[in-house]
């Protein structure tokens, strides 16, 4: 299990994550996911971290940036599976939550239907839920989801968690060009939304990092503009997110372990890893060796080279 950060959030500022899953253990796999395939789909709920290690960690980490005068505004869950497969997960939130610093858990939602889940998810003060499809059709396409799912039941299950959460409820859907950016598609979402879940607010994505399937394009800005107009039309509070967050990335330590950290959940434009490696007076011949080496990889998207951790299945 690694922390990493803390990285530029579009939601929640600056953001120290903590990954409470092995590698690419998740419940599906999406098209657009931005660290690649899924390796083992799972939705059996298992005892994955250890709440007191990680705290103690976490611990570690926000001494070393208050003595550098760094500040953070969310501690996050934020894996490269899907969270919510951790049983230990609310004692974790709990462990967290110690330390006076809001803690926020940004999941797929599609467990949501299991009562520990949705009482683990309590415990956290801002969460995230994932609705990129209300048709089961795009549902399958999109997110590609383990056979055992029901995507009525994962519905339920947000209505569900929404009626009973005291604290910050997010929803975010992505959009993939030619497939749920039509506006019969959205309204089904918006109006889920504004009925079911009257989420704080309802953040609208892009996907701006290289995606698991070469097919996976982005919309045009026209397009998104008129799917902001259709949530907004329902009364939801909504933002877009489709701007790059900026390369404020914090790195105390060894910046070549923190680059691998942060790209194994969070792949990083070529341009902000060499201005970590710069702060440090790293050159970058330094990231030439971690691509030799096999330990991350480079991959084109747009305008702009990223890099990614190459990483196997129960890595952490």
């Amino acid at each position: 299990m690694s922390i990493f950060g803390p990285v530029p959030s579009r939601r929640l500022g600056s953001s120290l994550g903590i990954n409470n899953i092995p590698y690419k253990i998740c419940s599906y796999t999406c098209v657009y996911c931005q660290i690649g395939l899924t390796l083992r789909m799972e939705t059996r709920c298992q005892r994955y971290s250890d709440p007191e290690e990680l705290a103690v960690r976490v611990k570690k980490r926000l001494l070393q940036l208050a003595e550098a005068g760094e500040r953070v505004d969310y501690l996050t869950i934020v894996p490269d599976g899907e969270p919510t497969l951790d049983l230990a997960l609310e004692e974790l939130l709990s462990r967290l939550k110690e330390m006076g610093i809001p803690v926020a858990v940004i999941s797929n939602a599609s467990l949501i239907s299991k009562a520990d889940v949705r009482r683990a998810l309590y415990v956290a003060d801002w969460v995230s839920l994932k609705i990129d499809a209300l048709s089961q059709y795009l549902w399958k396409r999109i997110d590609r989801p383990h056979p055992s799912l029901d995507h009525d039941d994962i519905l339920v299950g947000m209505e569900e968690f929404a009626s009973f959460y005291k604290g910050t409820l997010c929803s975010e859907t992505m959009l993939v060009k030619g497939l749920n950016d039509g506006p019969a598609e959205l309204e089904k979402v918006a109006r889920f939304l504004s009925t079911s879940l009257n989420p704080s607010k309802a953040y609208i994505s892009v996907p701006t990092r290289p995606p698991a399937v070469s097919w996976v394009q982005m919309p045009d800005a026209e397009t998104v503009a008129i799917a902001y107009a259709i949530f907004a039309e329902q009364g939801i509070d909504t933002e877009t997110l489709t701007g790059y967050e900026g390369n404020a990335f914090v790195v105390t330590d060894d910046p070549i372990e923190e680059i691998l950290n942060i790209t194994a959940v969070h792949p990083m434009r070529s341009d902000a890893v060499k201005e970590v490696l710069r702060r440090k007076g790293y050159d970058e011949k330094s990231i030439d060796r971690l691509v030799s080496e096999g330990k991350i990889r480079r991959v084109r998207y747009g305008d702009w080279v990223y890099y990614v951790r190459v990483m196997k299945e129960g890595e952490q």
